[in-house]
């Protein structure tokens, strides 16, 4: 089995960028995050009202899910396609946000609709949830960006699950900013770019790959 990178997504605080192609977004510093994603939400005449409840983490994995699988059909239960995403900071942000509203006795508001998003699977299940994704789910915690894990994990989930398509890759939210770098990977697909550890590392520094 040749397994193929055929389109990644990228979201990023702005840096010099090197691309072609595939899609790419510079966020500026500082920026509103959740009015960044709004945008690109607006931007792409995307109706989904649930969006506006999601928490940053799950409106960075969605509009990137969005932009990837564009030319799949999204009433088409997908049993042979795969969600394996992974970051450092799990929930941390939507984590600390539920704390202040149980911090102060006096003040005591917890949130059902923001506790449920005190998970970090829940972006997967959003985006399986919109795109009717069937196959194996699973979101994964590491002390960093790991390429040679991705790769590992990632081919095994193929190898294992039977699958044909896979999204994967690193959706990072943190201190303000966001780090997203979403790959729809292939059995067999037709595509030059191997789906290795070098071309994920290459792809997440922004260097296009021929």
């Amino acid at each position: 089995m040749r397994i193929k990178i055929t389109d990644y997504c990228r979201i990023f605080p702005y840096r010099e960028l090197v691309t072609q192609n595939m899609w790419t977004e510079c966020v500026p510093k500082p920026a509103d995050l959740n009015h960044v994603l709004s945008d690109l939400y607006n931007r792409y005449s995307i109706d989904y009202r649930k969006f506006f409840k999601m928490d940053t983490l799950s409106k960075a994995g969605f509009m990137a899910a969005e932009l990837l699988l564009k030319d799949f059909d999204r009433e088409q239960p997908k049993e042979d396609m795969g969600i394996i995403l992974f970051n450092h900071s799990s929930s941390l942000e939507s984590d600390q946000a539920y704390q202040q509203t149980i911090n102060d006795k006096n003040n005591y508001f917890p949130s059902p609709a923001m506790f449920v998003y005190t998970l970090p699977n829940i972006v997967t299940g959003e985006i399986a949830i919109r795109h009717k994704i069937h196959g194996e789910t699973a979101f994964y915690i590491t002390s960093l960006f790991q390429p040679a894990l991705i790769e590992e994990i990632g081919k095994s989930a193929f190898s294992a699950s039977g699958l044909k398509y896979l999204l994967t890759g690193w959706i990072e939210i943190s201190n303000d900013e966001i780090d997203v770098c979403m790959m729809l990977c292939e059995a067999d697909g037709k595509r030059k770019m191997a789906f290795h550890a070098e071309n994920i590392e290459k792809i997440y520094h922004k260097s296009f790959i021929n």
